[in-house]
């Protein structure tokens, strides 16, 4: 039997970067819908550094609306650095993330909402079309590939940016030890049963995305290198390879030196011990490198970016 949505609250957290054409109207249209439909919410937006008039546009409507809390942060972290942020000024029983630049249209969220009714702890959308560019698409799709090896992505379900996460899920977010958050792999990571429903993705009205190809790019190495040991562990197996390549050289020329005369002399034990121990070292480097990386993952600082502002009404 499914949940009333008018028994829980509703955090909106949306991160800003460089829209101050397009962010009012996400906010007003965000407000329309949650205000409609009855619900309780609250609209958190953070100022990921933003170069153009964005963080005027936030603060402005952060204090004529008692809904609206504006973050600016110091400087650009990130995407999945502001939501962080956002989740920890969220105060509602759920918390949805989306866009601003009305890519997420803000009445789809209710159809998260119905489906998070159902008790899945984090459910997200499934575009029925992405509006987006070729390269995105395949970014995308790489993606989608990493988070199934890397956080055992359920085979059928769909991730996204937008997306509602129990109160639960989001406290296990904000209180992970990392220094590089992912949300929608943290998202499979911390939730028990997670789902997706089938939501609008429209045009975006103004400008172009702030998501290029060294976003993505840069979002596949964190994703790698902080979340997973695949890369040490194919280093680790290219080292174990080019050693017993090296031994088999470094055998092959120490019997062609005990049954053929060597016109160098001395040349065949420098061969064998150099191949040898080149082999060796590399073996050794990536199982160092392996418990540098444990290492470093557990002692990461909690806090990987800094408010300079807040302001409500």
């Amino acid at each position: 039997m499914s949940a009333d949505p008018a028994d829980f609250s509703y955090s909106v957290v949306i991160p800003v970067y460089n829209s101050q054409d397009v962010v009012g109207r996400t906010i007003d249209a965000v407000l329309e819908v949650f205000e409609s439909a009855g619900l309780r919410h609250q609209v958190v937006l953070v100022n990921d550094g933003s170069r153009d008039g964005s963080w005027d546009v936030i603060s402005a409507r952060a204090t004529q609306s008692p809904h609206v809390v504006a973050l600016d942060l110091l400087r650009n972290y990130g995407q999945h650095h502001a939501n962080v942020a956002g989740m920890r000024e969220a105060t509602g029983d759920y918390v949805i993330t989306l866009d601003d630049d009305l890519q997420n249209p803000p009445d789809q969220a209710l159809l998260l909402i119905e489906k998070a009714m159902e008790g899945h702890d984090v459910v997200f959308g499934r575009f029925d079309r992405k509006q987006a560019r070729g390269y995105r698409r395949l970014g995308s799709r790489a993606i989608s590939m990493i988070n199934r090896r890397v956080f055992d992505q359920p085979p059928g379900l769909a991730v996204s940016n937008f997306r509602i996460l129990r109160r639960d899920v989001v406290e296990r977010i904000c209180g992970s030890r990392t220094a590089h958050p992912y949300i929608t792999g943290q998202a499979l990571m911390f939730s028990s049963d997670p789902a997706d429903v089938l939501v609008r993705h429209d045009p975006r009205p103004v400008g172009t995305s702030n998501y290029g190809l060294r976003r993505i790019a840069s979002l596949v190495l964190t994703i790698l290198f902080s979340y997973s040991v695949f890369p040490l562990r194919l280093a680790a197996g290219i080292g174990f390879a080019v050693a017993a390549g090296s031994f088999l050289l470094g055998l092959f020329y120490l019997v062609r030196a005990l049954f053929v005369d060597s016109s160098v002399p001395g040349w065949t034990t420098i061969a064998v011990l150099l191949a040898l121990m080149n082999g060796f070292v590399i073996m050794l480097l990536s199982m160092l490198g392996e418990y540098v990386v444990r290492t470093l993952n557990a002692v990461s600082a909690v806090n990987t970016y800094h408010v300079a502002r807040r302001v409500s009404s």
